[in-house]
């Protein structure tokens, strides 16, 4: 046998060399690399690292409530869960999709057809507003590229009581229409920023900084009293039912304050039911509608006579003749009333005594009372969408256009300017600006009648609510009430209707130290009657009278003993 050959000790030392060569390197390779990973490019990998797994992400900011003004809540956001979609990361997992869809409670086809639809899309709504616990069953499928995102909806616990005044929110939770709009930028907060990490499945793993932090909305303390506010809808409700009407308004306003106690429609719409959201029902016709407020318009312009400095509560009208000829018009009345003073002509409705007394004023003393009393321009209220009626100018004013307007036809108003008119009455000549928000403290006003007119005025209007008065379905017991009826023909296509009117009340209470104005309106009353006395007074009645009692106004006549001013052979014309 052969012997082996011996190691070679020079070739062990060239392997060993070399195999320590290629360690040496391979150590020396992972240094370099480490150090040009952590190191070199470490900003870089650090910021690829960064986009796959933090994401920069929205905190939704809580949305102020809307209390009425004695702290009851009025809307209120409630939260609820929104489920979003990646459509690139989740068409590999199609076989997940009737698993989504049955977790949502969707139909399987329509889910596939959106998800197929949005595949160039990386964000994708499938269901807004869900209930949390809801919500739960699509966190539990786990899919990836699926979210679930805390959000807020609106909730309006009054319903359609306080619907009008209060509008509503879209589905972002922003303002649309009434307060919600108007005092939105008080309401909404802003929304915050924070930096999260996430898995891949989107689900958020830890917080890492705030970006900008959430503010959360402020709460609004709105003027309207809810209990008002009920009874006025109540009220209204009953009226529109019962005259069979097509709409009608009520707006209460505190005199001492301007601020809006109550205002209200019909129909109303409920806000929690964003199915019948059209705008034929959810505009705040009380604010925006327009209106001929007939006869209700005639303490104005005796307004104007008095602070003309021609008339006082003594003087007389020769009405006796029963109509004025003005042009080519004939005014008349149904029951003449002979030679009357104001307090007559108020209490029995007189269009003819009424024109007397206009075209007896300059157009412009007219013109710049019924300005003052802020006819012709829209209030204070910053209610979104209010409407500045319609007063011509009095330079293009003809005999025939006074004489109308004297008894409401040429002047269109909307039931807020009106009441508020009424409240400047019954502030003894300040006008007060309408506020839809809770005011607290005294309100500063500017005079824009005298107080010894404004003081007559109110005499001379309780003789419309005595019982010789087209009033008298006003009066409260316990309480006097000024104010005045009002019934407008509607205007249609080639003149004025002879079967459709619109019946107006406006007026203050009590009398001896008004606190309360409100109007009431009921448009195109069809049951039988029309006149604003009869469909319009008596809701003024219910209304006030409770508003009044609620606010513990003490009862100013008790006694209920005054006397009907009137003889009973006079008849009663109402306008």
């Amino acid at each position: 046998m052969k012997k082996p050959k011996a190691a070679n000790p020079r070739s062990f030392r060239i392997r060993l060399m070399f195999a320590f060569g290629l360690l040496a390197m391979a150590a020396a390779g992972l240094v370099a690399r480490a150090v040009d990973l952590q190191l070199v490019h470490n900003d870089f990998l650090l910021g690829q690292g960064d986009q796959r797994y933090i994401r920069e992400v929205e905190t939704v900011a809580h949305r102020g409530m809307i209390l009425d003004r004695n702290g009851e809540p009025l809307a209120v956001s409630t939260p609820v869960d929104s489920v979003s979609v990646n459509p690139r990361v989740l068409a590999s997992e199609n076989d997940q999709w009737p698993l989504l869809a049955a977790a949502l409670k969707r139909d399987d086809a329509e889910v596939a057809r959106r998800l197929a639809s949005s595949q160039d899309r990386s964000f994708l709504y499938l269901a807004r507003h869900m209930k949390p616990v809801d919500a739960q069953a699509v966190r539990r499928l786990g899919l990836p590229g699926v979210s679930v995102e805390r959000e807020y909806r609106r909730y309006y616990p009054s319903g359609e009581v306080v619907g009008h005044v209060l509008g509503f929110t879209n589905v972002d939770d922003a303002g649309q229409e009434g307060a919600e709009l108007a005092f939105d930028h008080w309401l909404s907060g802003e929304d915050g920023k924070k930096r999260v990490i996430q898995d891949r499945m989107g689900r958020k793993v830890e917080d890492v900084d705030s970006i900008r932090a959430t503010r959360p909305g402020r709460d609004l303390s709105l003027s309207i009293d809810l209990r008002i506010q009920y009874l006025a809808y109540r009220e209204l409700k009953a009226a529109i039912r019962d005259q069979r009407a097509r709409s009608g308004s009520v707006v209460v306003i505190d005199i001492a304050t301007g601020e809006v106690l109550a205002m209200v429609n019909q129909p109303t719409f409920n806000p929690n039911d964003r199915d019948q959201l059209a705008p034929g029902s959810y505009r705040n016709r009380a604010a925006t509608d327009m209106l001929e407020p007939g006869s209700s318009i005639k303490p104005f312009v005796v307004a104007a006579a008095l602070e003309s400095g021609k008339y006082d509560e003594h003087s007389l009208i020769d009405a006796s003749q029963g109509f004025v000829r003005v042009g080519a018009k004939i005014i008349e009345d149904e029951h003449p009333i002979g030679v009357a003073g104001l307090e007559t002509i108020l209490a029995k409705s007189s269009n003819v005594g009424m024109s007397l007394v206009a075209l007896s004023l300059e157009p412009q003393q007219i013109w710049s009372t019924l300005r003052h009393l802020g006819f012709g321009q829209v209030t204070a209220s910053g209610f979104p969408g209010e409407s500045a009626g319609m007063l011509s100018n009095y330079a293009n004013w003809r005999p025939i256009n006074i004489a109308t307007l004297s008894y409401g036809y040429g002047i269109s108003v909307t039931p807020l300017q009106l009441a508020h008119a009424y409240a400047t009455i019954g502030a003894m000549g300040i006008s007060r600006p309408v506020s839809m928000s809770r005011v607290d403290g005294p309100v500063a006003g500017e005079r824009v009648l005298s107080e010894k007119s404004a003081r007559t005025l109110v005499k001379l209007l309780e003789s419309v609510v005595a019982p010789g008065g087209t009033g008298r379905q006003a009066a409260i017991a316990g309480y006097r009430i000024a104010g005045k009826t009002g019934t407008a023909k509607k205007a249609g296509i080639g003149g004025y209707s002879t079967d459709h009117y619109v019946g107006v009340f406006g007026g203050v209470a009590p009398a001896s130290n008004p606190r309360l104005a409100a109007v009431v309106v009921i448009d195109d009353p069809v049951a039988g009657h029309y006149y604003g006395g009869d469909v319009a007074a008596p809701v003024f009645s219910s209304v006030v009278g409770g508003a009044l009692r609620l606010m513990g106004v003490a009862p100013d006549d008790l006694d209920n003993s005054r006397q009907d001013p009137f003889t009973a052979t006079q008849t009663l014309v109402r306008r």
